[in-house]
């Protein structure tokens, strides 16, 4: 009776990290994890206490380093917002953004990642709201309702609920692994979920919604999904991009274009006509010979910029189109790093973000549960898929839509929501056990909730 009384007091003294601050408890081999007996322990005298191993230095070595870039190289595109009076002014507020999102960075890989699941569904349910204020009710930025304004600060609804549905997939996907892949009925909802909010999106960005599918459809291979289910996902999403197309189609009478694809004489309901435009202006391509307008301002400046930067560029700050490329401090701004850079500094941002992404799949690879190597995997696709598409945007292999550079673009709602993706995946590296060590996995499961606890089958055994 006494030593189960002083084995209940090292449990209780446990910190959130796991870590005892008495001598290590171990398990009696005869009973599971699972089990809802109570745990017979003995404490083995002179072991170590077990100590969880600190964030991964790769995940953090990458975000400073795209720290770095952004704060050099929007300095050096925000030439059309500076003023005489205050040079520094754009600088800073950027830099408050990065400070605020660095904090939360800091705060959330002390977070055992077990607690996100928890509130997964009321943080979407949230987010599905603002998204609706915005799209109806919102503020008008750069021709689409997609921001709510309070107070003097810009909230982007879209930029939110990308995180927030990625967090409630994962948790979804999570509680339905099996042995044989995702189960199906998960697979089903998780698809409903994406085309909910993506037909939301839709209305003022068609890459948001795009983004969205290639996360979920990311995570359904995570999770070793059959071939033919994933046909039967790929199927739903193409038959509703179609229907929302068809839809679109006739929501206007006409549209008329004029030699370059500008938009003459339309009669419509949303951005239809916009679309059509761009896709049409994007099919045709830029010529020499074309006349600068108001349509093709951005691609023209943008190429220019390009093509200036060369193989490694004058360096940071010799921009020469940041001062006439229209959002060069956001949507385009790898363009203007590529001007300063060249062709090697455009190349090692790119590699940056994939190193990225590499690095998560070697976490999620290892970890022994399925809803840390989804979260991980989620995450690190939302961040490496947004950039991957202003990239393709600004170099001309995907027609124009604003989608900001993670991290580098001026924005203060995307920096703080993909700080809050970094923080996520700090937490698991730190927190998700990728070893066989019994204690640690006792541990991991105490902090899961009952349906979370499914074992990772395409980790090592």
């Amino acid at each position: 009776m006494k030593r189960d009384l002083e084995t209940s007091d090292i449990l209780l003294n446990e910190t959130l990290d796991g870590e005892p601050i008495e001598p290590a408890v171990t398990e009696s081999p005869a009973e599971s994890v699972t089990s809802n007996k109570p745990l017979k322990s003995s404490v083995r005298k002179g072991a170590a206490p077990h100590k969880r191993p600190p964030v991964d230095k790769y995940i953090w070595g990458i975000y400073l380093g795209l720290l770095f870039v952004s704060i050099i190289e929007l300095y050096s595109a925000s030439s059309s917002e500076v003023t005489g009076s205050n040079i520094f002014g754009p600088l800073i507020r950027h830099c408050i953004f990065l400070g605020v999102g660095f904090a939360l960075v800091i705060g959330l890989q002390h977070l055992h990642y077990g607690y996100f699941s928890r509130f997964a569904w009321f943080f979407t349910i949230v987010s599905f709201l603002l998204l609706l204020i915005a799209t109806f009710f919102g503020a008008d930025i750069n021709g689409a309702q997609r921001a709510i304004i309070i107070g003097g600060f810009t909230i982007q609804p879209p930029e939110i609920v990308k995180l927030t549905v990625l967090v409630l997939l994962a948790t979804i996907l999570g509680r339905n692994q099996r042995p044989g892949g995702v189960s199906t009925g998960a697979v089903l909802l998780v698809a409903l979920i994406v085309l909910a909010f993506g037909g939301l999106l839709w209305i003022n960005g068609l890459t948001n919604m795009i983004i969205m599918m290639i996360v979920s459809i990311s995570m359904f291979l995570i999770g070793g999904i059959q071939w033919r289910k994933l046909g039967m996902v790929a199927v739903l999403y193409g038959f509703c991009l179609i229907a929302m197309l068809a839809i679109k189609s006739v929501s206007h009478t006409s549209t008329e274009y004029d030699s370059v694809g500008n938009v003459e004489q339309t009669e419509n309901i949303g951005r239809t006509a916009t679309h059509e435009g761009r896709m049409s202006r994007y099919l045709r391509g830029v010529h020499p010979e074309d006349p600068i307008d108001d349509y093709n301002r951005q691609v023209i400046f943008a190429n220019m910029a390009q093509a200036n930067g060369g193989f490694i560029g004058p360096g940071p700050g010799h921009s020469r189109e940041s001062s006439r490329l229209p959002l060069a401090f956001s949507d385009y701004i790898f363009s203007i790093i590529v001007e300063d850079l060249g062709f090697v500094g455009g190349a090692a941002l790119l590699l940056l973000y994939l190193f990225l992404l590499g690095r998560a799949g070697r976490i999620a690879y290892r970890c022994k549960r399925a809803f840390p190597a989804f979260l991980i995997m989620g995450c690190a696709v939302l961040i490496v898929s947004q950039a991957l598409v202003h990239m393709a945007i600004v170099t001309g292999v995907a027609p124009v839509s604003g989608q900001p550079l993670p991290f580098i673009s001026k924005g203060g709602t995307s920096i703080i929501v993909m700080s809050m993706a970094i923080g996520i995946m700090l937490s698991v590296s730190r927190y998700a056990v990728t070893s066989t060590d019994k204690k640690a996995n006792k541990e991991e499961l105490s902090k899961l909730s009952d349906g979370m606890q499914a074992a990772n089958f395409s980790s090592q055994q």
